[in-house]
């Protein structure tokens, strides 16, 4: 690696996009799923009053994060999560293909945001955490286009909060974005990079 990076480095997430993220850009890590109860902390959240909605990715990734560094003791932990929200409204990741076809059905023709949230940790103590927005403007679709796009798309859009694919064929359902591409893809990966180049401290 042509910049100094903390280690040993950990990614409290099992999303593959997130890690793809970081062995592209050179980062050497191993990967440790939180496993936290993630809907019941957004139900809390949800319900505090004042509450943004780009504060539960936010908590999220923190909570997250400390997790994970408690079970890695000298690790710095990447915890990282990602919300979409339509008017008041958050969505989840499908369960199936059918509630995939609802969620787009509701998105469609429509401008949504993504926000998504990343932290860093240590002996499970956050020291920083960033959240970055993206706004996206899907098409009008009709059912008929929706039921083929995920029939092309099979499965895999089950892995998305819009179920939709970015990266992939997902790209088809939009005619406009507004903001970060990695954060679209789960991870503001360029505030990552500057925060574990000073977390590095200077070169030597």
């Amino acid at each position: 690696m042509f910049e100094r990076i903390p280690s040993p480095l950990v990614l409290g997430s099992g999303s593959a996009s997130r890690a793809a993220l970081l062995e592209a850009a050179g980062l050497t890590f191993e990967t440790d799923p939180a496993g936290i109860d993630e809907a019941a902390i957004r139900k809390v959240i949800t319900r505090a009053e004042g509450t943004n909605l780009s504060d539960v990715a936010d908590v999220l990734a923190r909570a997250k994060a400390e997790t994970v560094s408690e079970r890695h003791p000298g690790a710095l932990v990447i915890g990282a999560d990602q919300v979409l929200a339509c008017g008041d409204e958050l969505f989840e990741k499908p369960g199936n293909m059918e509630e995939a076809r609802r969620t787009l059905l509701a998105l469609q023709g429509r401008t949504h945001q993504l926000h998504s949230a990343v932290a860093l940790a240590r002996e499970g103590d956050v020291n920083w955490g960033y959240v970055e927005t993206v706004d996206l403007s899907m098409r009008a679709l009709t059912p008929e286009f929706i039921g083929r796009y995920l029939a092309a798309a099979g499965e895999r859009v089950l892995q998305s909060v819009g179920a939709y694919q970015f990266e992939g064929l997902g790209v088809h359902l939009f005619e406009e974005i507004r903001g970060d591409y990695f954060s679209i893809l789960g991870l503001p990966l360029l505030a990552l990079l500057a925060q574990l180049r000073r977390e590095a401290g200077p070169k030597r």
